[in-house]
């Protein structure tokens, strides 16, 4: 689990708490029609622009990316997949069934190896994937970036909308202070969603397209360098160009294993 999400959060509307309790009572700042207005108008807006089940999924994956860490690095898929190169090399496709797997997507592409898949199909499958992949999580991005705009924009709405309802009764001081309450409460509700949940998960999920799409590149690299049975110091050298230079095996490094 990332725990950075839920720190950054909590911390987000802690300090936002501590304000408001050392500034008069807390009930002051919960008004449901300001409530409705900012969530309501967020998801309906957000619904109008994407479909139903998008937002859904979206909204699924954004959750489980934000609070998710992945803690699969290129350096560990050149380990693994230099390891089930040698074995296959030792034992052909047979001796791939005993080895673990860590990756779903690289177990999904070694078993078309152990099957017998030619390497045509098997590029077109992993690129597939890897293309399907990135789409969904730009599609998260550009609902959570939705929900950011929409989020500020309906807080404004709601303040001209609490604002003419103070003017309209101005000659009932008993409903000016609600009516000031949905004017100014929606805009620090629309403030909070958009910078403290929307965009940064939005933020997240682009940083996940770029990792994830190097990561399933190199996976199908290293596929199908295990189908053609290649030599294991050349598969090293290719897929390591994806990595930062920092990051990269020094020529008098040991082996992985070794």
């Amino acid at each position: 689990m990332d725990i950075a999400t839920p720190i950054g959060i909590v911390a987000s509307f802690a300090v936002v708490m501590v304000a408001i309790v050392l500034g008069g009572d807390v009930l002051t700042y919960v008004d449901i029609p300001s409530v409705f207005i900012v969530i309501g108008g967020t998801i309906g807006a957000t619904i109008i622009r994407f479909t139903f089940n998008t937002v859904v999924s979206a909204l699924k994956t954004g959750i489980s990316t934000a609070l998710n860490q992945d803690r699969t690095s290129g350096r560990d898929l050149i380990d693994e997949g230099i390891e089930l190169l040698q074995a296959h090399r030792k034992g052909g496709p047979v001796a791939l069934e005993a080895v673990k797997i860590r990756n779903e997507l690289l177990g999904k592409g070694v078993t078309m190896v152990i099957d017998g898949f030619a390497e045509p199909v098997i590029r077109d499958v992993l690129l597939a994937d890897r293309d399907r992949t990135a789409d969904r999580l730009d599609q998260g991005v550009r609902i959570f970036r939705a929900i950011g705009d929409a989020a500020p924009a309906f807080g404004m709405i709601g303040t001209l909308v609490g604002l003419v309802a103070m003017l309209a009764s101005m000659d009932d001081p008993s409903k000016i202070g609600p009516s000031m309450a949905v004017a100014l409460l929606t805009t620090l509700y629309g403030a909070l969603i958009s910078n403290v949940i929307a965009l940064p998960i939005a933020d997240k999920l682009e940083a996940k397209i770029s990792s994830e799409y190097v990561n399933r590149t190199m996976i199908v690299d290293i596929v199908l360098g295990i189908q053609r049975n290649g030599n294991p110091d050349m598969l090293r050298d290719q897929l390591e160009v994806y990595l930062a230079p920092a990051e990269r095996r020094r020529p008098d490094a040991p082996e992985a294993g070794g």
